[in-house]
């Protein structure tokens, strides 16, 4: 296998770094799978303020309006949302700080990949501290392990069920849709077939859409509970889907085996390898490493470790020819990762810094942070990125950022470009960072370089 460590950090990593050495092989990029990340990320369950806590606080406020107990109400729900607010900071920091300190970055490429596969978009204010409590919890801890637990865990996430609306979802024939008269909501069933498992192009009809939706009436949430399977709302009697009938009397258990059939379908396999080959090579992946992803992902029940070690033993994996266009964040990323900005450095910048160097250029790049357009999430075409407005930005940041974020004088570009790309800084490159009249003007020519926007 022709192993190549500069690619190995470039296009499987977070970049090269001035402080750490590249990978020496593939099971030193695998054992980050199984590395705790230094700075933590609470869990859903952990997050605080809890969804329950914002709706008793915006509760009690409403009840005490015209009362003298107004101001102090008033002034509770304020500071809860001045806390969630400064929690989706802390957690966007704390992201970044992962891509600066991780000896490579594989682990963080997989769950920025997995976290966008299974897309979440706050619906208000309010849950948007929570997007990264829902990643810590039901997606990063299963990117080296099985797809059939993460598929479980992601469709049984409180935030996943309120987003897709699967807590209207009422069966028509069931306690709470007779009493009620409430249906189904097809959004989860639809999306975990078109996007999370088969794909647009899988073998399903809209009969397994409206099986599955029935099957899945149930799963909701509340603020007491999180997660739970409500019987009265389950469409009573048996489903069919993908050919596989489903007692939908034996509730949330069969619920799981039909998520885990889906999971295990060869059109998933297909799907996912795909989908992971795009994400890390650009459109068009090498046909023949897809497949033998998709088939070592049905030899193993679905476990992903043997899918990335059949990527990286294709040769494929290793080609020079650098085509997939980094997201404005791996860009953003790897740029200050080259620049050698720690990851206790970013913990403790203002929110100001924060604006000026993450939140605006993200935002200018195309890639909003944790705010996609919608449950397909951000483009899996590289090239979607070239943009105008987009190119103007990373051009911005490249020439601005370095200023703010190096703590001491910035390097020689001479040296940087080495550092950035090592050797795969081309001729060009290296000769405009050596002309450069300064060395914010170099350093900023070679993160805006072709050469350093692609992987």
């Amino acid at each position: 296998m022709p192993f190549d460590p500069t690619i190995a950090a470039i296009r499987f990593g977070g970049g090269l770094s001035p402080h750490f050495a590249k990978p020496s092989s593939v099971e030193a990029i695998l054992a980050e799978l199984s590395r705790k990340p230094q700075f933590d990320i609470p869990t859903f369950k952990a997050a605080k303020p809890s969804l329950p806590q914002l709706k008793q606080a915006t509760a009690a406020r409403r009840e005490a309006a015209g009362t003298d107990q107004f101001p102090a109400s008033e002034a509770a729900v304020k500071a809860m949302r001045q806390a969630a607010a400064a929690n989706y900071d802390q957690t966007m920091r704390a992201t970044i700080a992962r891509f600066l300190e991780a000896p490579h970055g594989f682990a963080e490429r997989l769950t920025d990949f997995w976290s966008d596969h299974f897309t979440v978009i706050a619906r208000n204010a309010a849950q948007r501290h929570l997007i990264s409590a829902y990643i810590e919890e039901s997606v990063r801890p299963y990117i080296g392990g099985s797809f059939v637990d993460m598929l479980g865990a992601v469709m049984t996430d409180s935030l996943m069920l309120m987003y897709l609306q699967q807590i209207q979802s009422t069966g028509p024939e069931s306690p709470r849709g007779q009493r009620l008269g409430r249906g189904l909501n097809e959004n989860l069933a639809r999306e975990l077939l078109e996007l999370h498992t088969l794909g647009v192009d899988g073998h399903y009809t809209q009969a397994d859409v409206r099986a599955l939706a029935e099957l899945l009436t149930g799963l909701t949430y509340n603020g007491k509970q999180g997660f739970f399977y409500n019987i009265r709302m389950a469409e009573p009697g048996a489903e069919t889907v993908l050919g596989v009938t489903y007692d939908a009397a034996d509730g949330l258990p069969n619920i799981l085996a039909a998520i885990e059939d889906i999971a295990l379908h060869p059109d998933t396999a297909h799907h996912l390898c795909l989908k992971i080959a795009t994400y890390f090579m650009g459109t068009a992946p090498d046909a023949a490493m897809v497949a033998a992803m998709a088939g070592r992902y049905l030899e193993t029940g679905g476990q992903l470790q043997p899918v990335y070690e059949a990527m990286f033993g294709h040769v494929a994996a290793w080609s020079r020819d650098l085509r997939q266009i980094k997201s404005p964040l791996r860009f953003l990323t790897s740029g200050l990762r080259a620049l050698g900005v720690s990851g206790a450095q970013m913990m403790v910048i203002d929110r100001r810094m924060m604006r000026n160097v993450v939140i605006e250029p993200l935002r200018v790049m195309g890639q909003p942070w944790q705010a996609p357009l919608g449950p397909d999430g951000w483009p899996d075409d590289g090239a979607d990125w070239v943009t105008p407005q987009g190119v103007a930005g990373r051009i911005n940041w490249a020439m601005t950022a370095p200023q703010i974020m190096v703590e001491r004088e910035l390097p020689d570009p001479r040296v940087f470009v080495q550092t950035a790309l090592g050797d795969l800084a081309t001729q060009e490159v290296i000769f405009a960072a050596s002309a450069a009249e300064s060395k914010f003007e170099g350093v900023g020519v070679v993160l805006a370089a072709p050469a350093f926007q692609r992987s």
